[in-house]
Formats: structure tokens, C-alpha cells, sequence
């Protein structure tokens, strides 16, 4: 699962526009953003929509539009607006990025690959730029380049968790068992509620024979997010390593 960037930025001041137009504009981005943070994307890209067509120069808006559309898996959509962003502003990070997130989502790896090298080429320490092309690398299933990015993010944004669960999730698939479940046991030492790396473990100890850890992890992981209990969410939305869905469909089988 690829991250995306909401610019903050305040929208654009331009002596065409009058205050009151701007005040407007203002109070539409705090209603998507709102918006958003409920999860209502659908009323959120309603707002983005309304500041863009008031504001059509403002790459903040295409971008965060995108994002809004991204959530709905309306990605043709979404890079329509992220080729716009950029378009607009070709020398900032943010856009380059959520296009990436869009990229991944219609399986074209090597042009997100191309989108995050840029970013990186903008900013060297954009730790959502090496988690993302992790994220892609992963993809085309080159695991080594992966989990190469995946602690280079890690090592800019310590404190960034999902880096740290597509890491150890890559060190599953290419053999580290052992080294990926003690991993995991770190992470949930630090972060217990964090539902992936709950249902990661649960699949890892299912295959180890560890029933008893299995199901008291299991019943932490769907308290926290049903959706684990979804293999096809799993393997195609989250994208979880091959090994990895492969274990917890067992589990979900066997259980």
C-alpha cells in the first residue's frame, strides 16, 4: 500500500482574486480536509472540485483532489490530477509522489519507480519517496531493492511504522523468518495496536504450529481492522508479499 502526501500549504494568493474569494477558498480546503479525515472521499473531492474550478492554478488542490480520488480507486481520475499538479508545479515533491501512489495502483511499477526517483532527486531524505518505491519494487518483485528502500526510510523516519512492517514483511518473503518475527515483536513492543503487524505475526506463527499465539494475536489484529480478515484486501490492496498472504490464508482456512 503506497502513502500519499496532503499539501498544507495555503492556497496560492494571486491579486486577481479578492479576499472574500480567498477566505472562501480557505474555509472549502478545511471542509475536504475535514472531509476527509472521516473517510467521506467522495464529499471531500466535492470540495477539491469547487477550489479548483475557483482556483484552477493551484497545484495543492489537483494534488489533494487526486488523493481523494486515489481513496476511491478512481485512478484514471486521480492521474489526471497528479499530471496537472505537476504540470503546475514541476519543482515540488508532493505531487510527484501521489502520482507514484496512482502509478502502483494500475501496476505500472517502473513509471512509479521513475516518479519516486525524481522526488528523491528533489529531496535525497523523503522518507515516503523510499518506503513507496519499496512499495513498487516489491511489485515487480525485486525483494533485494525493497528492503533496501524500506530501511533507508526507516533510518530518515524511525518513527515511520508502516516502513518498518513492508520491511520485515520483505525479509518473510525472501527466507528470514526467524529475523522478521523477532522484528515484528520489537514493533509491537513499541506500537501494540498496530493491526498489520498483529495479523502479520498471527499468519507466521500459524505456520510455525504456534496456534496458541496465533489466535491471541488474531483477536488483537480484527479488534483493531476487519479488513485483515479479507485475503483478497490483503494480497491486492495492502500487498502483502506472496509468502505472507499465503500464510494468513492458511489461517483463515485452517482457523
Amino acid at each position: 500500500m503506497a502513502e500519499t502526501k496532503s499539501p498544507s500549504a495555503p492556497l496560492r494568493v494571486n491579486l486577481n482574486f479578492t479576499q472574500e474569494q480567498l477566505q472562501q477558498g480557505e474555509e472549502l480546503a478545511n471542509k475536504a480536509i475535514a472531509a476527509t479525515n472521516k473517510g467521506d472521499f467522495g464529499t471531500a473531492e466535492r470540495y477539491w472540485t469547487q477550489i479548483i474550478d475557483q482556483f484552477p492554478d493551484n497545484a495543492a488542490a489537483w494534488s489533494n483532489r487526486g488523493n481523494t480520488r486515489v481513496s476511491q480507486n478512481k485512478l484514471q481520475e486521480a492521474l489526471a490530477d497528479y499530471n496537472k499538479a505537476v504540470e503546475l508545479a514541476p519543482n515540488v515533491t508532493d505531487p510527484y509522489l501521489n502520482r507514484g501512489t496512482a502509478l502502483e495502483g494500475l501496476g505500472k511499477w517502473e513509471e512509479a519507480i521513475a516518479d519516486y526517483n525524481h522526488v528523491l532527486e528533489l529531496d535525497p531524505k523523503d522518507a515516503m519517496a523510499y518506503n513507496n518505491r519499496g512499495n513498487a519494487y516489491a511489485g515487480l518483485r525485486k525483494w533485494e531493492e525493497a528492503i533496501a528502500d524500506y530501511k533507508k526510510s526507516n533510518e530518515i523516519a524511525p518513527n515511520f511504522a508502516f516502513a518498518r512492517a513492508n520491511y520485515v514483511l520483505a525479509l518473510y518473503e525472501t527466507g528470514k523468518v526467524d529475523e522478521a518475527i523477532r522484528e515484528m515483536r520489537n514493533i509491537l513492543r513499541k506500537y501494540p495496536n498496530f493491526a498489520d503487524i498483529r495479523a502479520a505475526i498471527t499468519a507466521a506463527y500459524w505456520v510455525q504450529g504456534k496456534q496458541g499465539e496465533a489466535e491471541s494475536n488474531w483477536v488483537s489484529a480484527v479488534g483493531l481492522d476487519g479488513r485483515y480478515k479479507d485475503i483478497d484486501w490483503v494480497a491486492n490492496v495492502r500487498r502483502w508479499p506472496p509468502s505472507m498472504v499465503t500464510a494468513l490464508d492458511k489461517f483463515l482456512t485452517l482457523k
